[in-house]
């Protein structure tokens, strides 16, 4: 984008690393938020989004002048929602400033009528108003005593009554007076009062953190049993919020604050495993300018170093990331023949971003660290699509300051982390995240198979649902797959299986019930058996039939 003359409160189109130009207000950072060195940048609010970031002048454009050129670019519908958010902001501050002109002008009006009323209209009313004066001022003296005194009385119990009335904690607008998500611009006839006074950067306490696309946050979470406290930046310009359940949550300050994009780590960068998952994730890796050397038994990534075994890899990189398939393949990686271990000498790292049980991954630790070696696992929820969008989630475990060697790579392949613990515990997590998914991907194939066998429309039923509580992409888009026929692989049904009993027998281990798993599973063991491992798991509506 060509370089503009813009200024603070423009409405401007911003252009974000790899995402689509997006409609967003330069507004005035954060206090604690430093502006970048190098070339002039603007620190700008997205519409839409709880996204904001430091973007250099030549990525923006003025709203206004390429708004048409714009929409006929970007047809999704988040982008759609942002462009209304703008327009709406727009109205409200177009009516506000209407409003503002008539009271402004009625206020005039009253004022030259009230003085028209009060001018007297004769000599002989001066001379009354002459001769009364002494006394007024004189009455007024004495009053004054007497009004001030009683106003503070009467000042000082209103506000003491009102207190205690008031049901609202220190710091929270009433209902009817809730902020606006997106702040007042100066680029409407000047409705820019002061530095962004009423703009909230950060969640309060009471709120709770949004994610949203394309902004990146990451959680660090430790099991504590402190009460609910909120703190504001106390490292790395990082928000800590202690909840009710006593996890500690830290949200780091914007991925792309620097430059407009993510900075790479300067360490070398391996990666193990490039299925479906794997490829998108060193592909986004290699986008935001992460040296990556890689192996695969089948299959070389255009654009990466190529390694001829996993321990070459290892012994070669600082960091490797791997990500196989089940707990089979994670051990054979590292304990094999030429594999991970042999690779492994002090301050090596390595992180298993594969979805295995606790004692798998707690056993590929051990032998990791007893080489000298870091380790942390940090498994992946998503799909190929998010994979392949670098909009994964990661919940990672182990070491936390490889937790933090891994920062860039985590923001380039993800929009959200979390550091869960001790090493186990991000294991157990991403299997009953599995659990739940599996299980409702079964639901679903249920209940559209009850609609076709009732002679209700399918079609129909998946309206409904797309307008009621459960509406969200991962239901729409499995359900237009069984309406389609289009079984593509997006998640294998044979690894959601997969995690379905690992979560069975993670239900075990504790003795808790796991019926309604137990239940999906044996649906998905049925479509194995009619030959649908390798479709997706929304092929698991073919158990219902045949």
């Amino acid at each position: 984008m060509a370089a503009v003359s813009l200024r603070l409160g423009d409405l401007v189109w911003g252009k974000l690393g790899r995402y689509p130009p997006w409609p967003g207000k330069i507004v005035n950072p954060p206090k604690d938020l430093k502006k970048p060195r190098g070339k002039k940048c603007f620190f700008v609010k997205f519409f839409g989004t709880e996204d904001h970031a430091w973007i250099k002048v030549e990525q923006l454009k003025p709203y206004h002048a390429h708004k048409e050129e714009m929409i006929k670019i970007n047809k999704g519908k988040r982008f759609q929602q942002a462009v209304d958010a703008v327009e709406e902001f727009l109205r409200r501050a177009k009516g506000k400033d209407q409003t503002s002109s008539h009271t402004s002008a009625d206020d005039k009006n009253r004022r030259n009528s009230s003085e028209e009323r009060s001018r007297p209209n004769s000599g002989d009313e001066k001379r009354k108003l002459s001769l009364s004066e002494g006394k007024v001022k004189k009455n007024m003296g004495e009053g004054k005593k007497r009004v001030t005194s009683g106003s503070a009385d009467r000042g000082s119990k209103c506000l003491k009554r009102a207190q205690e009335q008031s049901p609202r904690k220190r710091g929270r607008p009433p209902k009817d007076e809730k902020d606006l998500t997106i702040p007042e611009s100066s680029t409407v006839k000047g409705m820019m009062a002061g530095p962004m006074a009423a703009f909230k950067w950060q969640p309060t306490a009471t709120e709770p953190v949004k994610d949203a696309d394309p902004h990146f946050h990451h959680f660090l979470l430790s099991q504590t049993e402190k009460p609910a406290v909120c703190y504001q930046a106390i490292t790395k310009k990082l928000k800590i919020c202690e909840e009710e359940t006593g996890s500690t949550s830290i949200q780091a300050a914007d991925s792309t604050a620097v430059n407009g994009s993510i900075t790479p780590t300067d360490k070398k960068i391996g990666f193990l495993g490039l299925g479906l998952m794997g490829s998108g994730i060193v592909s986004n890796l290699l986008k935001m300018g992460h040296t990556v050397t890689v192996w695969n038994r089948t299959a070389e990534k255009e654009g990466a170093r190529l390694g001829r075994t996993p321990a070459e890899v290892v012994s070669t990189c600082d960091i490797t990331f791997a990500c196989v398939s089940d707990p089979k393949a994670a051990k054979d990686l590292v304990l094999g023949p030429s594999g991970v271990l042999q690779g492994i000498r002090p301050g090596k790292c390595y992180v298993d971003m594969s979805t295995v049980d606790a004692d798998t991954v707690t056993e590929l630790a051990q032998v990791i660290v007893s080489r000298g070696g870091r380790f942390l696992e940090a498994p992946v929820s998503g799909n190929q699509q998010l994979s392949n969008d670098g909009m994964l989630v990661i919940l990672a475990a182990g070491d936390r300051g490889l937790y933090e060697d891994c920062s860039s790579c985590f923001q380039a392949m993800g929009k959200t982390s979390f550091f869960l613990g001790e090493v186990g515990n991000a294991a157990k997590m991403m299997l009953i995240v599995n659990m739940v998914q599996g299980s409702f991907m079964a639901t679903i194939a249920e209940g559209l198979t009850l609609a076709q066998v009732t002679g209700q429309s399918q079609q129909t039923l998946l309206d409904i649902l797309n307008q009621g509580q459960l509406a969200s992409i991962f239901l729409d888009q499995k359900c237009q797959n069984i309406l389609q026929g289009n079984f593509k692989p997006d998640f294998y049904l044979k690894y959601i299986q997969k995690d379905l009993r690992l979560a069975i027998a993670l239900g075990d281990a504790v003795n808790h019930p796991t019926p309604m798993a137990a239940a999906a599973n044996e649906v998905y063991k049925r479509a194995k058996a009619l030959d649908q491992s390798d479709n997706d798991m929304s092929a698991v509506y073919r158990a219902y039939i045949h």
